[in-house]
């Protein structure tokens, strides 16, 4: 996008008059009704533009505009804490605070972040990315200011999605019980818009947060205190008549004044219900209804389609399409899996709430009866697989890497533990591009690795991700298939059922000096970089079981042994192989490269893979200091 200034800073604000004199929310609160109402136009207008350049989620913000505008407009942001749940919305809100001119960089290296950052911006009050944390870290927020004396408003917002994972509902039964000035935004875009909005619905939200019924309802229930009897009847009464004609029965047994469904896109009702709302006491959930992709036909009519966008054709929604080696690893592993479910009537799938991103779409059709979407809820997904597992079922979790980190306990106490057959396939493994640090499948090599009874596999291309898809069915206990995000080399994918001996690595090249030892991704830059030292290279496949015997041959005919592995080095396939040598005595070199202890934000994932050191070049360089006898950095 141009600077702000010459030709092209002309012509922004000849398109966008309001919204390029918006720097921060101070300069909305100057602004009358008929500009805010034209200011989300112009906003909205900006977000399709801007992300049509750039890419990243679009469907969500577009359905948030007003209410973005609302809250930054009636509460003093950012002393008063705005928390978006997951993020995927929050880009109108960058937008109004002072990143407008930045969004030409979003999710690009050295750029702004696609999800709230803390260290990005200070009206980035909790960082996020991963869904139902914002009323937790909110309520903490709540609870520190009244600890600190600090009148301040927090306000979360969550997605009717996002309210179906336990931790949101944790935090709801705890703030129910304090007296926080805590103020839950539901942002509910999956109900029907009709039966619940409308200018009756409105008024009457109006009407329940508004002074005088407050007044009434508070003042009614500390005078009828003193007569039990008739209190309770006049509770039955009001629960009874709300309960009637608004879904907010559950939240108000929770201990919250619930208070909707309000037209999430009718500006003047979100700033008068707010304003209202903001001057109760105790906890509060105003129940928004929104629409997903609002005010761009195309991403009105496929929101799902349109959730995360490459570059577009903002005219027509066409997006840029890159052309594939052959099949992603995603489409390998769907395939796969109605393939086996045919052959075996006990393969059932599961996943919390990804069936696009995982591949699912195929088998929910052609098996509906045996797939399992337990929305975003992964510790349940990890139990309700193991209950099948219990009664002979054979489940197979479908899940990304980052994903997975959140249902460790269950990984280790409802599977591992008991050593239940499931079936894990754990996409995203690696690095993930421009979601970054929060999306990125660092970890799960380190933490699977640990468990008892659990095999982990890595695959080097599709082939081998589907014959270690259906090694790890038939294999009787829990087992790991981790494979990486979009295509691989373009070897084409195994066909039929077959399987692979569990623990077996393979050399693929004979060298001298060193001897490369390369899990998973990075199989194709080992082969590289051997291609320039005259290395040997195995391709190890199995993280656990670790071909002990392949490993022990290569260290006595080596002089230097590198494990390479898309995944941190503590911990991971590297520290296995360390491990191994030092219980057999063995006194060989080892350099293990893999991601740096750190966190490796936004960019490409070229670019993060340089980053990390685990380019062909930088692997080139590590071996030669290695031999040479520089510093290894990491090494046994």
């Amino acid at each position: 996008m141009a600077n702000s200034s010459g030709e092209g800073g002309r012509e922004k604000r000849r398109r966008y008059p309001l919204l390029t004199r918006v720097d921060s929310p101070q300069d909305l609160k100057q602004l009358n009704d008929v500009e805010l109402r034209q200011l989300a136009l112009e906003l909205r207008e900006f977000l399709i533009e801007t992300v049509s350049q750039t890419g990243g989620h679009l469907a969500a913000g577009l359905g948030v505009v007003e209410l973005t505008v609302a809250l930054h407009y009636v509460f003093n942001t950012p002393h008063d804490r705005l928390v978006w749940d997951v993020g995927h919305q929050a880009y109108p809100h960058k937008i109004l605070t002072g990143r407008r001119e930045r969004m030409a960089t979003l999710r690009q290296k050295d750029g702004i972040s696609g999800f709230p950052r803390r260290e990005e911006s200070p009206y980035d009050t909790f960082g996020t990315g991963h869904s139902s944390t914002s009323i937790g870290a909110a309520l903490g927020m709540a609870a520190a200011a009244k600890q600190q004396g600090i009148p301040r408003h927090v306000v979360p917002v969550i997605g009717d999605a996002a309210m179906s994972a336990g931790m949101a509902f944790e935090a709801l039964n705890h703030a129910g019980d304090l007296d926080l000035d805590l103020l839950v935004i539901l942002n509910d875009n999956d109900m029907s818009i009709s039966p619940p909005v409308g200018a009756f619905r409105n008024h009457l939200a109006r009407v329940l947060s508004g002074k005088l019924y407050t007044s009434v309802r508070e003042s009614g229930k500390s005078a009828l205190s003193h007569l039990p009897q008739l209190s309770e009847l006049v509770g039955r009464w009001e629960e009874h008549m709300k309960g009637m004609v608004m879904p907010g029965t559950l939240f108000e047994e929770l201990g919250f004044n619930y208070i909707g469904p309000v037209d999430g896109h009718d500006l003047d009702t979100l700033i008068t219900t707010l304003k209202n709302m903001k001057t109760m006491p105790g906890p509060r959930l105003l129940h928004v209804v929104t629409q997903k992709g609002k005010g761009y036909h195309p991403a009105e009519a496929d929101p799902c389609f349109y959730h995360g966008v490459t570059p577009f054709d903002p005219n027509t929604g066409k997006m840029e399409t890159k052309s594939a080696t052959g099949p992603s690893y995603t489409q390998v592993f769907g395939d796969w899996l109605c393939d086996a479910a045919r052959a075996d009537g006990r393969v059932v799938a599961i996943t919390p709430a990804m069936r696009e991103g995982s591949g699912l779409v195929r088998f929910s059709q052609e098996f509906p009866s045996r797939y399992f979407d337990v929305a975003i809820a992964e510790q349940h997904a990890v139990t309700f697989a193991a209950g099948i597992a219990c009664e002979g079922g054979k489940p197979v979790v479908a899940i990304y890497s980052t994903f997975l980190q959140r249902a460790y306990d269950q990984l280790i106490h409802d599977v591992a533990l008991q050593n239940l057959d499931v079936t894990f396939a754990v996409d995203r493994a690696g690095q993930v591009g421009a979601d970054g640090a929060t999306h990125a499948g660092s970890f799960d090599l380190s933490y699977a690795r640990a468990l008892p009874n659990m095999v982990v596999m890595a695959p080097a291309d599709e082939r081998e991700c589907r014959l270690m898809l259906q090694s790890a069915l038939e294999y009787p206990g829990p087992a790991l298939v981790r494979y990486p995000r979009g295509s691989g080399p373009g070897t084409p994918p195994a066909e039929g059922l077959e399987t692979l001996p569990i623990g077996e690595g393979v050399q693929l090249r004979s060298g001298s000096r060193v001897a490369i030892l390369a899990f998973g991704s990075m199989l194709a830059r080992a082969l590289t970089v051997a291609d320039s030292l005259d290395a040997t290279v195995a391709n190890m496949r199995f993280v656990k079981p670790l071909d002990a015997a392949l490993v022990e041959r290569l260290a006595c005919n080596h002089e230097l042994l590198v494990t390479i592995e898309e995944n941190v080095v503590q911990g991971g396939a590297g520290s296995a192989v360390n491990e191994l040598l030092v219980r057999r005595q063995n006194p060989v070199r080892v350099l293990n490269l893999g991601l740096p202890d750190r966190f490796i934000e936004h960019a490409s994932s070229d670019q993060q893979l340089q980053q990390a050191g685990l380019d062909v070049d930088a692997i080139l360089r590590s071996i030669n200091q290695a031999l040479d006898g520089e510093s290894m950095g990491e090494f046994n």
